[in-house]
């Protein structure tokens, strides 16, 4: 790969004299920063283009010039895959201006979106035709869908409608020689050879940069219901899945465990949102219904949580009786990351495992981590889908400071023992650059090899997002 040129002087002159003038913006902090501190990009040249052929303007003569692209959504993104914090200035390409919904196809379940639109502003078109699009995310009001489908995110409907990468039916994109894929087709089946809409979705800008893209809409359910219910631990939790999947099938849109840890986070971080138990349990597994017409989804959990009652798999629950108690427990279920946040944690984990092993990991992982120091954990996340966050804190009254001096150790020691369970250590916040050295020391070698050789052959001089996913220059 070539050495890269910085996005100054003659370069920048050479772009202005090829763009429109609304297509530059001034650079602010905002675009240097992402939202876990632990990267901070430098300066550089920030260009918002308006249609796919500014992009590929953009990206062919940084191809030409070998200056580095650091493709920018909506900044949402956890593992530092949109700032670069050091080597020659870069563009800065913003999706911002590309927010078109271009068209709606109710009888073919199909919305077509611009990169730059928010999440919401997809949610809401699709339910404007009266559909869903089930992508949730807690960003979902910023985060772009550009973003979400280089990251391949997940969210909490993953259980029932799988990542972005399964919501999406085709892609427009600008490749790193400034050619524009017009990939944007409504098929359910495309079987011409290899797929370049799987290629670029999880590939977070390492490969080209997403301008457009096809998603796949759903009938909105006629009946929504949404339970808490208290579980004595969480092999019971994956017993409560396991026959709540016996008896609703693909009704169940999510499934997610929370701690105890967590409930009592909201209350100590001074969050809005609380648990609705006067006494907090050890844990706990928040349901959602999705059902047809004719069936009541108050119902189907009344009668699922008397099932588990006799079981033995639940011994309290509340089922919400109107949507702002819905909205209740959604909101403590979202506002946990924020309680992480203002706690401050010593080391976070975005990790998944075979549904079965979780609570054995659960144990194990406890065991490691409390040899190391006195720390709190909290596990949480989307049981359905085998996803957890895996968060470590200090004990109470004490800060990460403290102890920063061992999350090296305690992900040491989380990351080996997921891969040992042959598990992920990145679920659905991707790569970036927070995890370049762990997927160089877990990823398969022959994988490795061939993400290399893509990456070679698509991006020969190494423009495309340098240092993200793969380290730059191996």
């Amino acid at each position: 790969m070539s050495t890269l040129n910085p996005a100054t002087g003659p370069f920048e002159q050479t772009l202005r004299a090829r763009l429109p003038e609304a297509a530059f913006r001034p650079l602010t902090p905002a675009y240097l920063e992402e939202p876990r501190g632990l990267f901070k990009g430098q300066d550089g040249l920030l260009v918002a283009p308006r249609t796919v052929d500014e992009v590929a303007t953009v990206i062919r003569a940084c191809a030409e010039a070998r200056v580095g692209v650091v493709p920018y959504g909506g900044g949402t993104g956890l593992v530092g895959g949109q700032v670069q914090p050091n080597g020659p200035a870069p563009v800065i390409l913003s999706t911002e201006r590309l927010k078109d919904i271009r068209a709606v196809h109710p009888s073919e379940n199909v919305l077509v979106a611009e990169a730059g639109a928010t999440l919401a502003d997809v949610q809401q078109a699709a339910a404007d035709v009266d559909r869903l699009f089930p992508l949730s995310l807690a960003s979902e009001g910023s985060c772009r869908i550009g973003g979400t489908l280089a990251t391949n995110a997940g969210g909490v409907n993953v259980l029932r409608y799988g990542t972005a990468r399964e919501l999406c039916l085709g892609l427009e994109a600008v490749l790193p020689d400034g050619s524009i894929w017009h990939g944007l087709k409504r098929l359910r089946k495309d079987n011409t050879g290899y797929d370049l809409r799987d290629l670029l979705c999880g590939a977070e800008g390492t490969l080209g940069v997403i301008t457009a893209a096809s998603l796949r809409l759903f009938p909105r359910p006629e009946s929504v219901g949404t339970a808490l219910l208290v579980v004595p631990n969480p092999s019971a939790a994956l017993d409560l899945l396991a026959l709540a999947g016996s008896r609703l099938g693909g009704g169940i849109s999510a499934f997610e465990l929370i701690s105890g840890t967590g409930m009592g986070f909201l209350a100590e971080t001074d969050c809005p949102a609380r648990a609705p138990f006067a006494d907090l349990p050890g844990w706990a597994v928040l349901i959602e219904l999705g059902l047809g017409a004719g069936q009541a989804a108050e119902a189907e959990l009344l009668a699922l949580f008397e099932a588990a009652l006799d079981a033995g798999l639940s011994s309290d629950g509340v089922i919400a009786q109107s949507e702002a108690q819905r909205a209740a427990l959604w909101q403590m279920r979202e506002e946990i990351p924020e309680a992480n946040r203002r706690l401050g944690s010593v080391s976070s984990h975005d990790i998944s495992l075979p549904l079965s092993v979780i609570p054995e990991f659960l144990t194990r992982a406890g065991a490691l981590v409390a040899d190391l120091g006195p720390f709190r954990v909290n596990a949480f996340g989307h049981l359905g889908d085998g996803n957890l966050h895996y968060n470590v804190f200090p004990p109470k009254g004490r800060t990460k400071a403290e102890f920063a001096h061992l999350r090296a150790e305690v992900a040491e020691a989380v990351y080996t023992l997921v891969h040992e369970y042959d598990g992920s250590f990145s679920a659905e916040h991707g790569v970036g650059r927070l995890k370049v050295g762990d997927l160089e020391r877990f990823g398969d070698p022959a994988k490795l090899a061939a993400m290399r050789a893509i990456k070679q052959a698509l991006d020969p001089h190494g423009i495309m997002n340098p240092g993200a996913v793969l380290r730059q220059g191996v």
